[in-house]
């Protein structure tokens, strides 16, 4: 039976909280920066949580290793 892997592109883009959240970045900060206004950018710096109802599916990309 071969081993179980979990999907690389989850392991780079998330991580798990110690209480089990789902951590991601934020979208929409990659480029075009001029065009946004300075307070989306602000408020999209940094990490945030993410909803319940998609840290769902995301967690199970993570299944082998908990």
């Amino acid at each position: 039976m071969p081993k179980m892997k979990t999907k690389s592109g989850a392991k780079k883009r998330f991580r798990l909280t110690g209480s089990g959240k789902v951590k991601m970045a934020v979208a929409f900060k990659r480029h075009g920066m001029r065009k946004r206004p300075t307070k989306m950018l602000r408020q999209h710096t940094g990490t945030k949580i993410m909803s319940a109802q998609d840290a769902a599916r995301v967690k199970k990309y993570f299944l082998p290793n908990g």
